[in-house]
């Protein structure tokens, strides 16, 4: 059975891609072998129906033992030839399972040596015997040869493992896909990712493991826009792509439900037995196998319920994110601020992701409500009313602070909105702001904006610290209730009832506080589907409807307007253009003139198709090749000045030296320190206004288009430069091309072949130059005043000398490259970083938190042990009643406790079968030990309210100090800083990672502290009451730690990619919104989406990664626990069978908390970058002695997460929806 696991195993081994078709002789000889040893077994069951003496054994265990080695090796035949087409072909395969393969050997050379004591070769020979002495000697030597095949050596190869990882450039491996059950179960597939991170080399993106082809950014695209179409509802979409997969995890999650509750069962059924002591051992094994079973088994499902549940939040991120960004590439002239559309993209797609996480728990929590009453009632009987009751009252409570906080979150999201917006516009004009000296006022602003997102903040925390004080003090209440009533029915309590009833109750108050919070967690995702779903309704720009299908009527025409009246807004409340009949020739040169503001910039946006048109003909002849386009306000990416001049156009030398002739640009590359290799700053901020328009100008020129729209790509640069522009350009290189040129500068118009005169939107006139330029009313002599915001060809090149070297001094380095990689930290979280939000938050509030912290467990463990010693009593005096009637069984006494037993992970806390009663005990003065327990439990939540509050003050105080300090440090650095730091970026660290310190850090934080506290509780306890279960901890503590380590070399770096490769996508995002009329001019939507698409799928390798490595470490720290819980049951059946007393300082031990830590916390790498910008360097001429350029990069790499000490909390109920209260008890 062994070998047909094992085997079984690695049926999925993946291919390998450069495989040969034929196997080397070694693995050759082990699969013929291994298919001559399933059919031997199957032929060695013929002699069976001779006559009796024909084999060792009975017939049918001679059947059962041949019909399962021929099952075995038939599964070891597929394995073998999965393994010889996959990588392990080129050696041996894996050890364990060659060694597998030799396991039956001593049971065949027994067979042989039985026949020989027999004489099976003697006179008189039978034929059954003889025959199957034949077929056990074949198998031997097929045994034999299957081992001389392992022997044999494969190629010179060594495993791949042993090689250098990513070496020469290789592709790291495809996570998932092809890998066995067994592989997938314990994530072994992650070993080469996890071996990476212990070698510190995953330094960037690249170095995570391929997404499977089921979480690929094209497969998601292709997936989701088959259900996906114009005006559909998001919902509806993803339902219809991934809805049935993630439905059936519900199935999952209800085993996994169930499971949870068997564990107490077979826990009251071993504690029966322990304390009856009537039944055989036998029975006691059973239920402790069952229970470590049953531990096992429910933790996997767990597990893999997380990690599905994960992978289909993944895939319904890329299907949101692409459709975000597909529909931001259609949008018409009606688009959203920059800053919105950041918030959906970060904010709202994660919350509206949140959905997954909740929807299970929405009916799983009030299943595990209804079977945790049932339990109840079968443990005390109606006394549990009274403790519904009062568990009932907290509904509407947690009703109405879901609701309060709800309305927090969309009011607090239209400030953050706001705040964003704010900064935005801040950063697209920091050279003015900083010209002028407004950092402070225009600080002020963003700081108003953050005080009012701080007062819905504020709101939401106090009521978050109003649940933690519910959930640490509800159970204690709810439990003196139901012993109170207990009594006063007449019944008698026993430890039993006690610790079963209070660690019931603990059950119970997990879906009642968690169900507000998960449909919290759904109504904040419907307000987020309600946002996106807004933004995906905006008009589309549609080219299709916009543009007429028919060419012109004339073949000599290539453009033309009839009726065609144009508005910025679709029901036509803005100004609007009308033209009444136009026509442009093939190449024609068209001036439009008339005064500012009338709408020559409208009607040349009205023919790119970047207006609505409300009524009208648009006919352009060759549509589908694009136009060139040169805006007023011209677009540049952050790149090198040759890529913005190809935009993703094949290079030709020849045409790109025309098109740098043409435009001017000679004498200004050659004063760069790179040339055209020279990176240019966001919207070309390191450019003079004359250079940016003819690097755009030299852009449309590229793509070699037959219609060119011109607008005003004269007005930043001078007589000179524009005379040259004019000749070389649009005279020149575009002479056999049609041109729209619309120019203040009359002057250059006498040579178009027609100019179009506008007036308030209007076409009034449309003649010959002759005709039309006398009407134009403009400054015809003073054009040198112009020449005071422009350059010249010479003396730009001079001027701009000066300014490049001053702009990029210190920023370009002998490349020219002036964007710099976004770097990270590596290896552990610097000290300094806990320090710096340990001073955020306050070193006498810090302090307070701590000592409230510690003063809430220790007034617990006490409540815990006036417990154990009430319920001491209570069993001597039941012994001594017991003494007085008679002698006793040994095994009734001294048995282990049964809250020993009342541990396992997750929810597996009790036994909550109807165990015998206690004797009657009128001694004990339950009035007295209720009312001491009651005094200290009021003690014990008055601490928990005073560390709720204090911790939310702490929290808050730390938000608003970390803003402050990012917001003041950002306005007071120099303006290269700008220049060489992408706009995303920095607001990438103004929302998601300050979002992190808002939200993510403290929730982590509270389970940290919380988990802290109660472990040191948990120790004292044991060392107390169990001081021979810290025998487990070395161990457990050795296990644990090498567990942890090689998590967090690996999360912690994952984490901080995942952070890392945020920022482009948000860069990109706001590059293609500012972009967008010249990326559908020039028809760049597709490789701007493909490029999207490359981003996106680099960031979800990284979350992945992350996601995975958490499963990887949850299903080891469950697997640890299971273990303890088998260790406890099988030390309980020892105790039972030496009869050994059990003391009664045993009871501390709550049974719910004795597991390994499953949860923990770590610091967000948003929240880490926040703190670390915080130290970015000031200008020069605000601080004196600051910091160089040379030590600008390094005060801004991305910080990463110290990752949780475990899982628990990532798949808790309300799965981390909303601002669900960590648990404080």
């Amino acid at each position: 059975m062994l070998l047909a696991v094992l085997s079984a195993c690695h049926w999925g081994t993946p291919r390998n891609p450069d495989y040969l078709p034929h196997c080397s002789p070694g693995w050759c000889l082990r699969l013929r072998a291994s298919f001559l040893l399933s059919v031997l077994p199957l032929l060695d069951l013929l002699p069976v129906t001779l006559p009796p003496g024909a084999g060792p054994g009975p017939i049918g265990l001679e059947v059962l033992a041949g019909g399962v080695a021929a099952v075995a090796w038939i599964s070891h035949c597929l394995a073998l030839w999965a393994l010889a087409h996959s990588p392990h072909g080129l050696f041996r395969g894996p050890l364990t399972l060659a060694l597998a393969a030799f396991l039956p050997a001593p049971a065949l050379v027994l067979t042989l040596l039985w026949h020989c004591q027999r004489g099976t070769l003697l006179p008189p020979l039978l034929p059954g015997p003889l025959s199957r002495l034949c077929l056990l000697i074949l198998q031997l030597a097929a045994l034999l040869a299957y081992g001389l095949g392992w022997a044999i050596p494969g190629q010179s190869r060594e495993p791949w493992a042993q090689e250098p990882l990513l070496s020469q450039g290789e592709e790291p491996e495809v996570a998932e896909d092809g890998e066995s059950w067994l592989s997938r179960f314990s994530y072994a597939w992650l070993t080469p990712l996890l071996a990476r991170g212990a070698r510190g080399e995953l330094r960037q993106p690249q170095d995570t493991c391929r997404l499977p082809h089921k979480l690929r950014p094209i497969y998601l695209a292709h997936a989701f826009q088959a259900h996906w179409q114009e005006g559909a509802r998001l919902w509806r979409a993803l339902y219809k792509t991934f809805g049935q997969h993630y439905l059936a995890l519900g199935l999952l999650k209800l085993v996994g439900t169930m499971l949870g509750f068997s564990g107490p069962l077979l826990l009251s059924f071993l504690v029966g037995f322990l304390e009856e002591g009537q039944e055989p051992l036998s029975n006691g094994l059973l239920y402790a196998l069952g229970l470590a079973g049953g531990a096992v088994l429910g933790a996997v499902l767990q597990n893999q319920y997380g990690y599905e549940v994960r992978k289909v939040t993944l895939q319904a991120r890329g299907a949101v994110l692409t459709i975000l960004y597909r529909k931001a590439l259609q949008l018409g002239p009606r688009r959203p601020p920059a800053g919105e559309a950041l918030n959906l993209l970060g904010t709202d797609s994660e919350r509206l992701l949140n959905f997954a996480g909740s929807f299970h728990e929405a009916w799983g929590l009030p299943l595990q409500l209804a079977i945790t009453l049932y339990l109840l009632h079968q443990q005390v009987g109606v006394a549990f009313v009274g403790g519904l009751i009062l568990a009932l009252l907290l509904v509407p409570v947690n009703k109405v602070i879901a609701t309060r906080i709800m309305a927090s979150n969309q009011e607090m999201l239209q400030h953050k909105d706001a705040r964003v917006k704010l900064i935005t516009e801040l950063l697209s004009g920091i050279r003015v702001i900083k010209f002028f000296g407004w950092e402070q006022a225009l600080g002020a602003r963003v700081e108003a904006c953050r005080a009012r997102e701080l007062g819905r903040l504020w709101v939401i925390k106090y009521l978050d610290a109003a649940c933690v004080y519910l959930w640490a003090a509800l159970p204690v209440v709810i439990s003196i209730v139901i012993f109170i009533t207990y009594v006063l029915l007449g019944h008698q309590l026993t430890a039993t009832k006690v610790f079963t009833a209070l660690a019931l109750v603990r059950m119970l108050i997990l879906p009642l506080n968690n169900f507000p919070w998960v449909i919290n967690g759904l109504l904040e995702a419907k307000v987020s589907l309600d946002r996106i779903q807004r933004f995906l309704d905006l008009p589309s720009h549609n080219p299709q409807a916009y543009y007429s299908p028919d060419p012109p009527t004339e073949p000599s025409t290539v453009l033309e307007l009839h009726e065609a009246l144009f508005s910025w807004d679709p029901v036509g409340s803005s100004q609007e253009t009308f033209i009444s009949h136009l026509e442009v020739k093939k190449g024609a040169l068209v001036g439009i003139v008339g005064k500012v503001g009338c709408g020559k910039s409208s009607l040349l946006a009205a023919i790119a198709g970047e207006l609505h048109r409300l009524s009208g003909r648009v006919a352009v002849w060759g549509l589908s090749k694009g136009f060139g386009l040169a805006t007023q306000e011209p677009w540049i990416q952050f790149a090198t000045i040759r890529d913005n001049i190809l935009f993703g156009k094949t290079f030709d030398a020849q045409l790109y030296k025309e098109v740098l002739e043409a435009c001017a640009l000679g004498d200004d590359l050659r004063i760069l320190p790179a040339g055209d290799q020279t990176e240019v700053g966001e919207r070309g901020v390191t450019l003079s206004g004359g250079q940016r328009a003819r690097i755009a100008l030299a852009r449309a020129i590229y793509q070699e288009k037959e219609l060119y729209l011109l607008d005003d790509p004269l007005a930043a640069v001078d007589a000179d430069v524009a005379n040259h522009l004019l000749h070389r350009c649009i005279l020149g290189v575009l002479s056999h091309t049609t041109r729209l040129l619309c120019t203040h500068r009359i002057e250059y118009l006498e040579k178009a072949n027609v100019v179009l005169l506008l007036e308030a939107g209007r076409l009034v006139r449309a003649g010959p130059p002759s005709e039309i330029l006398p009407l134009v009313q403009a400054v015809t002599k003073t054009w040198a005043e112009d020449g005071q915001e422009a350059d010249s060809a010479t003396g730009q090149s001079v001027g701009n000398l000066e300014k490049t070297k001053e702009g990029l001094e210190g920023e370009e380095n002998t490349c020219g490259r002036l964007l710099q990689e976004e770097s990270k930290k590596e290896g552990a979280v610097a000290l300094h970083v806990y320090q710096a939000y340990w001073r955020a938050v306050g070193r006498g509030l810090a302090l307070a938190i701590l000592l409230s912290l510690l003063l809430m467990q220790a007034t617990r463990n006490a409540a815990d042990w006036w417990l154990s010693h009430w319920i001491s009593q209570l069993k001597a005096d039941k012994n001594s009643s017991q003494e007085a009637s008679g002698p006793t069984s040994p095994g009734s006494t001294g048995l282990l406790s049964a809250q020993l037993l009342l541990f396992s992970p997750g929810s597996l806390y009790t036994s909550v079968f109807p165990l015998p009663k206690a004797a009657p005990n009128g001694s004990s003065d339950v009035r007295f030990y209720l009312t001491v327990y009651a005094t200290i439990a009021g003690i014990n939540s008055l601490c928990t309210l005073l560390r709720a509050v204090l911790f939310a003050a702490g929290t808050l105080q730390a938000a608003a100090t970390l803003h402050r300090r990012l917001l003041h440090r950002v306005l007071l650095a120099p303006v290269t800083f700008f220049d060489s730091t992408p706009t995303g970026r920095i607001l990438n660290r103004f929302s998601s990672d300050v979002a992190c310190a808002d939200d993510s850090l403290p929730f982590m934080l509270n389970i940290l502290l919380a988990n802290a506290a109660g472990l040191l509780g948990l120790l004292a306890v044991l060392g107390a009451g169990l001081p021979w279960l810290l025998l487990l901890l070395p161990l457990l503590s050795i296990l644990y730690d090498r567990v942890q380590r090689r998590y967090r070399a690996s999360s912690r770096e994952l984490r901080r990619l995942s952070s890392l490769t945020l920022s482009p996508l948000y860069a990109h995002l706001a590059d293609t919104l500012a972009g967008l009329p010249v990326l559908r001019a020039a028809g760049a939507t597709c490789r701007f989406e493909e490029e999207n698409q490359r981003l996106l799928e680099l960031n979800q390798r990284c979350q992945f990664a992350a996601g995975a490595a958490t499963q990887w470490l949850d299903i080891r720290l469950q697997l640890m626990g299971a273990a303890v819980v088998s260790a406890i049951a099988a030390i309980a059946l020892v105790q039972h069978q030496r009869g050994l007393a059990d003391p009664a300082g045993t009871r501390l031990a709550d049974p719910g908390e004795c597991g390994v830590p499953g949860c923990g916390a770590g610091v967000p790498a948003g929240t880490a970058k926040c703190l670390r910008w915080g130290d970015l360097p000031r200008a020069a001429w605000r601080e004196v002695g600051h910091r160089g350029p040379h030590r600008l990069w390094q005060v801004f790499p991305v910080v990463g997460a110290l990752p949780a000490a475990g899982t628990q909390f990532g798949a808790s109920a309300a799965g981390r929806c909303g601002h669900q209260p960590a648990g404080a008890d």
